[in-house]
C-alpha cells in the first residue's frame, strides 16, 4: 500500500497543522517536517475525546473487539511503510521492526478476544433477599465500566509496541475509553502512519471520530497540558525515571487527582547462584552477554547488574563475558540524546573509585559500544547511584563475599521491573531464602532465563515497585493491563431495562 505523510496532527478525525514545524532527526534517510503539538491543540483533542466517550463506551464488546481487529489489520496492509520509515528514524532493524509490528497486532486482537471472553468485568450479583432478617437485602449488581478518556504518551524504544497503537492504546480502547496519544519526537513518521491506520479502523467502524487523537512534537507544556486537562482521568507512560516522576507529580497535584501508570524502568538483577555458576558459567555468560546487548541495550527489561559469588567461578564468568561482548560491534542508538545519556552514565560508573572498568568500546557519536564493569556489594550499598539504570549495552558485575552478602544487597535494592534467579537443584535452598525478597522487589520474577522479551499474555506482569512504575498493582503488558483504565460500579435495586450492557453474568 502506497503512503503518503502529512506531517500533521490528527484531532477529532481530521489532520490538522500547528502553528510551526519541528525537524525529525532520522538515523538514516530524509529529515521530514512535522507539525509542533500545542496547548490548544490538546484542549482540542481530550474536548473530541470527552465527545466520545458517550457512544464509545456504550459500544458493545463485539463492537469493540471488532474495532481493535480492524486497526490490527489496518497497520498490517501498512506494513511496508511502517518498516521503510520506522528503521530510518529509529536506526532498528528491519526484523526487530517487522517482529515488533507483529506484538502490536497480537496485543490489539488478544484483548478483542480478552474482552469477547467478558470475564474481565469481574461481575457480582448479591440477589435480592427481601425476608432477611433483622433487614432485608436489595438486589446489588457490580462490574468494571470506563473510566473516561486516557492520555498515552509514546515510548523511544518501542516506536510500535508501546506507542501509538501500543499496549497503553490497546488496553484503554477495549475498556471503552477514547485515547489521545502525545506522538514521541523520535519517531513521529512511523507514529503517524500508525495513527493513519487507526482512522481507517474509526470510519470502517462507524464510531464517533473522537475516539482516537495524535499529537506530535511540541515543548514541555504540550505534555503538561496533556495529563492535567480536567477531561484525562488516566495516563499511561513509558519512558524515564524523571520524565515520569516530573508527570507523576502533575497528576497527583491536580483538583482531581488521576491515576498515572508509568514505567520507568529498572536495573533488573540477576542471581548468580553458586551451583549455577559451577556447572555452566561460561553459558552463563554468553547468555548475559547476548541479552545485554540485545537492541543496543535499549529495553527496559535489560538486565544490567549481574550479582555473583566471589572466587574462581566468578573470575571465569567476567572473563567469559567480556569475551563474549568483544564480539559484538557498536550499535546504532535511538537518538542522539539517548546515545550522549548512555555515554555519560558509562563514564560516570568508570569514574567511580570503588569500581573496575573491565570493557569500554569506542563507537560513534549516536551509537553504543557494550561496556562491562565491576564492584563489590559492600561498595553497592554505601552509593545507592550504583544502582541507577544507565539505559543501554552496560552490564556491571557486583562481587559478594558470602550468600549472606548477596542475600543483603538483594534486601537493598530498590523496586525493579525483573529479578533473574540462575540456579541449579543445589541452590534451591539459596533461593528459597532469597524468593521472599525479590517477590517484594520486582514484578517479574525468572528463574533460568532473561528478562529481555516480554510474553504478551494472560499472566504476564510488567511493573513492579517504585521506582520500576509508579502502580505496583498495574501492569502495561498482557490482559490484566486493562484494569488499569476500569473502574468497579455498583447497581443496586435497578431495572434490566436500566443496566449497562453486560451487567448480567
Amino acid at each position: 500500500m502506497s503512503v503518503s505523510l502529512y506531517g500533521q496532527h490528527l484531532v477529532g478525525g481530521v489532520w490538522c497543522d500547528g502553528p510551526g514545524v519541528f525537524a525529525s532527526s532520522p538515523a538514516s534517510g530524509p529529515v521530514r517536517s512535522f507539525a509542533v503539538g500545542t496547548v490548544e491543540l490538546v484542549d482540542q483533542a481530550c474536548a473530541a475525546a470527552e465527545a466520545a466517550f458517550a457512544s464509545y463506551a456504550r459500544t458493545s464488546r463485539a463492537e469493540r473487539a471488532r474495532f481493535l481487529r480492524a486497526i490490527a489489520d489496518e497497520i498490517e496492509v501498512r506494513a511496508e511503510a511502517i518498516t521503510e520509515i520506522g528503521t530510518q528514524e529509529t536506526g532498528l532493524p528491519a526484523a526487530r521492526l517487522n517482529g515488533e509490528r507483529g506484538r502490536t497486532t497480537g496485543q490489539l486482537r488478544l484483548f478483542a478476544d480478552h474482552i469477547a471472553e467478558g470475564a474481565y468485568l469481574d461481575r457480582r450479583v448479591d440477589p435480592a433477599l427481601p425476608d432477611r432478617q433483622p433487614a432485608p437485602r436489595p438486589d446489588i449488581r457490580m462490574m468494571q465500566r470506563p473510566i473516561g478518556p486516557v492520555a498515552v504518551f509514546g515510548a523511544s524504544n518501542f516506536p510500535l509496541a508501546f506507542s501509538t497503537a501500543g499496549g497503553d492504546t490497546a488496553a484503554a480502547l477495549a475498556a471503552g475509553c477514547p485515547v489521545v496519544v502525545k506522538g514521541h519526537s523520535a519517531h513521529p513518521g512511523t507514529a503517524e502512519i500508525v495513527a493513519q491506520a487507526v482512522l481507517a479502523a474509526i470510519l470502517s467502524c462507524g464510531l464517533h471520530s473522537g475516539v482516537f487523537a495524535l499529537i506530535q512534537g511540541g515543548k514541555r507544556d504540550v505534555g503538561t497540558a496533556l495529563v492535567t486537562n480536567p477531561l484525562i482521568k488516566a495516563v499511561g507512560f513509558t519512558g524515564s525515571l524523571v520524565g515520569g516522576r516530573a508527570l507523576f507529580d502533575l497528576c497527583a497535584q491536580r483538583p482531581e487527582p488521576i491515576p498515572f501508570f508509568g514505567e520507568l524502568g529498572s536495573v533488573n538483577p540477576m542471581f548468580m547462584l553458586p551451583g549455577a555458576m559451577s556447572a555452566r558459567g561460561a553459558e552463563l555468560a554468553a547468555g548475559w552477554a547476548a541479552s545485554l546487548t540485545m537492541g543496543a541495550g535499549q529495553f527496559c527489561t535489560n538486565p544490567g547488574l549481574a550479582v555473583v559469588l566471589d572466587g574462581p567461578d566468578a573470575d571465569a564468568f567476567v572473563t567469559d563475558t567480556v569475551a563474549a561482548l568483544t564480539q559484538v560491534a557498536a550499535q546504532t542508538m535511538l537518538t542522539d540524546g539517548i546515545a550522549a545519556a548512555y555515554r555519560a552514565g558509562q563514564s560516570r560508573l568508570a569514574a567511580h573509585p570503588d569500581v573496575r572498568p573491565l570493557l569500554q568500546g569506542e563507537a560513534p557519536a549516536r551509537a553504543a559500544a557494550p561496556a562491562l564493569l565491576e564492584t563489590t556489594v559492600a561498595a553497592f550499598l554505601a552509593d545507592h547511584t550504583l544502582g541507577e539504570e544507565v539505559f543501554g549495552p552496560l552490564g556491571l558485575v557486583v562481587r559478594a563475599r558470602s550468600l549472606d552478602e548477596m542475600a543483603q544487597l538483594a534486601r537493598s535494592l530498590q523496586g525493579q521491573l525483573t529479578a533473574t534467579l540462575h540456579m541449579d537443584p543445589a541452590d534451591l535452598a539459596t533461593a528459597q531464602d532469597l524468593l521472599p525478597v525479590l517477590e517484594r522487589k520486582a514484578g517479574r520474577i525468572l528463574v533460568n532465563g532473561f528478562p529481555t522479551g516480554v510474553e504478551v499474555g494472560e499472566a504476564m506482569v510488567h511493573g513492579g515497585p517504585y521506582p520500576a512504575s509508579t502502580n505496583f498493582g498495574a501492569t502495561s503488558v498482557g490482559t490484566l493491563a486493562i484494569r488499569r483504565f476500569l473502574r468497579p460500579v455498583a447497581y443496586q435495586n435497578f431495572p434490566k431495562d436500566l443496566l449497562p450492557n453486560d451487567a448480567n453474568p
